[in-house]
């Protein structure tokens, strides 16, 4: 059995969409596929139509009568989706996980030995794994042949994928463990020039390591998951649909004791050589038209004297011993140190310069939201401070350069809000805060003080 982990620390990079709907594409192939889901969200239920009142047992109690030394069969829990094609769900218990599996011996491979009861009954088992490091997505990666890193075509994600590197390289080292990593381009939106390039930069930077076939952008996605479909039964003629089918074939295409193997140490080299090429490539991303005002602005930044904070905050990089401090409470090691390289620092103005091109900042008592659609006809904004009226706040274009911009007088606070774009509703695709909404989507965040 083949065991593929879709692992990203960063949230909203279609970890589920693309779990579900590869899953699904591989059954319909005719191969035996499992699909566990390890995010306490349980929202491979929710993408499926599995009733969450009607889970009277999921992954969590399999995992913790096996670390008691019962004997629960994996079969006992799972769901039917379609033939070859069985859910083993998640439920609200996993954020326990980890407490209660203090003091357990080698309770990182908890996953690993409940796989090896099923390895002869199926040919694919896709697991989902949370946004986070914890016990949970350690024991993912043990249990796993194969790990699958989605990347969407952004610079903030650039960064994740730093961070997970990270994460993987110091397990790996620690537990002398060689896994196939691949890195997946996803919610890639061939409109904008941005995405363009850095598709291009990574796919230089990772040839060898990174899937020929992309996961575009397309809303048929998320309404199939609205309504708890595979994006297969929901419109199999989509683009969508397709792009899931050419990730199947390439995957089942790839034999896994043939596969390149490599140690994801040498990843990070070729990661440093995209941060820098991120860099060259931000200094050639056309400058949106300055409003009024704004040189003025730029020279109290500059002097220190008007504070200007930009929005969201960054989360500072983590050094070695942080990472390695992560994995050893995670795996309960005492000795969790692993030997690295330094890690090289990440250019320290790249978000920063970001945040002056796209995204949400604060300026004095307003807040400027700026955007990238060279196509749309139309931008809105429509949250908390406007009752969620998708036509009431446009944004305005500004210049030739497809860039959209509005200007928000907001008091202090926190704010959920949304773009919609041509009638369609999305996330702010410039700003990595987000929380999860009631639809199964991602509502963007920003944060007044």
């Amino acid at each position: 059995m083949r065991t593929i982990a879709i692992v990203n620390q960063k949230g909203g990079c279609g970890k589920t969409t693309i779990a579900i709907n590869l899953a699904s594409v591989l059954a319909a192939r005719g191969l035996r596929t499992l699909l566990v889901d390890m995010d306490p969200q349980s929202h491979c239920a929710v993408g499926l139509a599995v009733p969450e009142e009607q889970i009277e047992q999921s992954i969590y109690d399999i995992l913790i009568n096996h670390a008691r030394g019962e004997t629960v069969k994996l079969s006992e829990i799972l769901w039917q989706i379609s033939e070859g094609f069985e859910l083993a769900p998640s439920s609200i218990d996993l954020a326990a996980f980890d407490q209660q599996m203090v003091g357990v011996v080698d309770r990182e491979n908890s996953l690993k030995k409940v796989m090896a009861t099923v390895n002869k009954d199926y040919d694919y088992a896709i697991i989902d794994c949370p946004p986070s490091v914890n016990l949970l997505t350690f024991n993912a990666i043990r249990a796993a042949t194969d790990i699958i890193v989605p990347v969407e075509m952004g610079y903030f994600s650039l960064h994740g994928l730093s961070k997970q590197l990270e994460t993987l390289n110091v397990l790996c080292k620690q537990c002398s463990q060689q896994i196939d990593v691949m890195i997946l381009a996803s919610m890639y939106d061939i409109r904008t020039k941005m995405a363009r390039e850095i598709l291009g930069e990574v796919r230089k930077h990772f040839a060898g390591k990174m899937f020929k076939t992309i996961v575009n952008f397309n809303t048929k996605l998320k309404e199939a998951a609205s309504l708890g479909q595979p994006i297969s039964e929901y419109d199999p003629a989509c683009k969508g649909h397709r792009d899931f089918q050419n990730l199947a074939e390439e995957l089942v295409g790839t034999d896994t004791h043939m596969h390149r193997a490599e140690l994801v140490s040498s990843l990070q080299a070729k990661l440093d050589a995209i941060s820098a090429s991120a860099e060259e490539l931000l200094s050639t991303v056309k400058m949106p038209v300055q409003t009024p005002g704004a040189e003025a602005v730029e020279s109290r930044k500059e002097t220190g004297g008007q504070k200007i904070v930009d929005l969201p905050a960054t989360t500072p990089a983590r050094t070695e011993t942080q990472v390695a401090e992560s994995v050893a409470v995670a795996t309960g090691s005492q000795t969790a140190t692993a030997t690295m390289a330094p890690p090289k620092p990440q250019p320290q103005s790249l978000d920063a310069k970001l945040a002056d091109f796209y995204g949400v900042r604060q300026i004095e008592d307003l807040v400027i939201l700026n955007t990238l659609y060279p196509r749309a006809e139309s931008v809105f904004v429509a949250g908390d401070f406007n009752n969620w009226q998708g036509d009431k706040t446009p944004l305005q274009k500004i210049g030739d350069n497809g860039i959209w911009q509005v200007k928000l007088p907001l008091a202090s606070g926190r704010y959920r809000y949304r773009l919609v774009v041509d009638g369609q509703w999305q996330q702010d695709p410039y700003n990595e805060k987000t929380e999860l909404n009631p639809y199964g989507e991602l509502n963007s965040v920003l944060e007044i003080h």
